[in-house]
């Protein structure tokens, strides 16, 4: 034929049947469009243009994913895009076509006295169909088509322990970009597509009275964002290369679970433990602690679920008070928060529970759990060389400021009549500050370290017996280290280093804590204050300028206040509680060849007063030592 245009390609609706082929042109016209493909299926490829003139078809979309067709079944991969049709002479290559989305995973099936199903895991999304080469004469190559986006993770079913959710589909890559010919600029490539959000951990639940719940589910991971297909390349005597196409995002991670709670009985029974969450989610609550009968002791609460990266740590489960004559459970420790990735934050620790009161006749106050510890901080990335002769630029990454904090302890529990207060519980540690990356010409300094968590208060007693004391706070997180300076391209500078971080501040122990019986007792201690970070060392630098300057020590936490003693005997009774002691301060960070040294830190309030940080050592080659705290 001499001039026309091909066919377009039917579009199909029958799972795992592609879409039809476009139809090529004769000497002068346009190729075919490639048809969509059914579920699951690859789309048509695009037809090629004419020989002499024409542009080529682009190729069909990728049908989605076929749906799982069974609770807790995987959702359906999404079908690939069709290829775009070459062009002839003189014409432009055909479009890539987008890959399609994968399908969600479906929910597990809902357990009775068993687990719960986990939830599917999400389809795949397709990969994007390669862009069609330009005229071999003259004319630009097509666009790749983009990846699908990957399924959603079904979520967990729920049961007497918690099916995990399932995790999300990756998404699709991105096609290449198409080659020009002698003359034209290269296609560019597909993007990358998103990786689908992951499902839930489903909770514990209880069918039968005479069941405790178990763990809650874990939350899925999130799917991994799809690669950016390739650019192009241009036209070997004249034209610019196509670019690549960027990378897909991840989806997010789930949250794990809530634990069960205990049955009630007559010797009680605990919680359980909440469900860890998956990457970038957050940690699932601990369950509360079995309710006690009449000389029973009461549950211990679940422990929070640990996070997973950046996420924050879950929080751990109250206990439960104890019956006529018996203690209480202890509350759940806190979940551990998720370390970040390079120059994220890391998750924060989750808080301990509140000891649950004792039995309103002898029973003690249970103890508060202890506070997570906090994330650690992600290093910052590394920063580019410049060109030789020149400066080097750009800089790296600072650390990340954002490091997760220590959780803070859980309260005591009251006591009965006759019974003491339950002790505070302790703060967890503030996490260490991320170091720099290697700079280049501008400082990447480390980041601060977190201040630790405060200590819980102490629990009450009621008419005869011992307040509780409160906890100890946490240790703040050491500064991160500055980061070092890029070395000299010929002719060039050196980089600048980094400041080191300063440390955390120590946390405040548990002040006004419990009080004593209000006929006769004593008030509970003050905690004492968790000791300050230590400060980060600058950075070494080859070049001629910055060396850098050390962090700071972190103060020390303050002591908690002692509590009064019994309303009744007044000062003629037991003595009061002693307030906690100060902590010390931080040391500051040493210099190392030229440079000063960094402040040592405070020392915290209390009885007795903290100590103050060493400052610290001056460089070896010049310098001062920094000045003590």
């Amino acid at each position: 034929m001499l001039y026309g245009n091909g066919g377009n390609g039917g579009t199909s609706t029958t799972v795992g049947m592609a879409g039809g082929n476009g139809g090529a042109a004769g000497l002068i016209g346009n190729g075919g469009f490639g048809g969509g493909g059914g579920p699951g299926a690859a789309g048509g490829n695009g037809g090629a243009g004419g020989w002499l003139f024409g542009n080529g078809g682009a190729g069909g979309a990728g049908g989605l994913g076929v749906a799982p067709g069974v609770p807790g079944g995987a959702g359906g991969a999404g079908g690939a895009g069709g290829v775009g049709g070459p062009a002839g002479l003189w014409g432009h290559g055909g479009a890539g076509g987008a890959g399609g989305a994968g399908v969600a995973g479906a929910g597990g099936f809902e357990g009775t006295i068993g687990a719960g199903g986990a939830g599917g895991v999400g389809g795949a999304g397709g990969v994007g169909g390669a862009g069609g080469a330009g005229g071999w004469l003259y004319g630009d190559a097509g666009a790749g088509g983009d990846g699908g986006v990957g399924g959603a993770g079904g979520t967990g079913g729920l049961g007497n322990r918690g099916g995990a959710g399932g995790a999300g589909g990756a998404g699709g890559v991105g096609g290449a970009g198409g080659a020009a010919g002698l003359w034209g600029g290269g296609g560019a490539g597909g993007v990358g597509g998103t990786g689908g959000g992951a499902g839930l951990g489903a909770q514990s639940v209880t069918f039968s009275s005479s069941l405790s719940g178990l763990s809650g589910g874990d939350g899925g991971a999130g799917g991994a964002g799809g690669a950016g297909g390739a650019g192009g390349t241009g036209g070997w005597l004249y034209g610019g290369g196509g670019a690549a196409g960027s990378g897909g995002d991840g989806g997010t991670g789930g949250q794990g679970g809530a634990g069960g709670a205990g049955v009630f009985s007559l010797f009680g029974s605990g919680g359980g433990p909440g469900g860890n969450g998956g990457v970038g989610g957050v940690g699932g609550v601990g369950g509360a602690g079995g309710r006690a009968g009449l000389f029973g002791v009461g549950g211990l609460g679940g422990a929070g679920g640990d996070a997973g990266d950046s996420g924050e740590g879950g929080f751990g489960g109250p206990g439960l008070a104890g019956g006529l004559f018996g203690n209480p459970g202890n509350g759940g420790v806190g979940g551990i928060g998720g370390d970040a990735a390079a120059g994220g934050a890391g998750g924060a620790g989750g808080n301990g529970g509140a000891g649950g009161n004792g039995g309103w006749l002898f029973g003690n106050g249970g103890a508060g759990g202890s506070g997570g510890d906090g994330g650690a901080a992600g290093r910052g990335g590394a920063g580019n060389l410049g060109s030789a002769g020149g400066i080097n630029a750009p800089a790296g990454n600072p650390g990340s400021g954002s490091v997760g904090i220590g959780g803070a302890g859980g309260a005591g529990g009251t006591a009965g009549l006759f019974g003491d207060g339950g002790a505070g519980g302790a703060g967890g540690a503030g996490a260490a500050g991320g170091f720099g990356g290697i700079s280049a010409a501008t400082p990447s300094a480390g980041s601060e370290g977190a201040m630790g968590g405060a200590g819980g208060v102490g629990g009450n007693a009621r008419l005869l017996g011992t307040g509780g004391a409160g906890g100890v706070g946490g240790g703040g997180g050491a500064g991160g280290d500055g980061g070092r300076g890029g070395v000299a391209t010929p002719g060039g500078q050196g980089g600048d280093a980094g400041d080191g971080g300063a440390g955390g501040a120590g946390g405040n122990g548990g002040g006004a804590s419990g009080a004593g019986g209000w006929l006769l007792g004593t008030g509970g201690a003050g905690g004492a204050g968790g000791n300050g970070g230590n400060g980060g060392k600058a950075g070494f630098s080859p070049g001629p300028t910055n060396f850098g300057l050390n962090g700071a020590g972190g103060g020390g936490g303050v002591g908690g206040n002692g509590a009064t003693g019994p309303w009744l005997f007044g000062d003629g009774g037991p003595t009061p509680g002693s307030t906690g002691a100060g902590a010390a301060g931080g040391h500051g960070g040493d210099a190392q060849l030229i440079g000063n040294g960094g402040h040592g830190g405070a020392g915290g309030t209390g009885v007795p007063n903290g100590s103050g940080g060493a400052g610290g050592l001056s460089g070896l080659l010049f310098g001062e030592p920094g000045a003590n705290g």
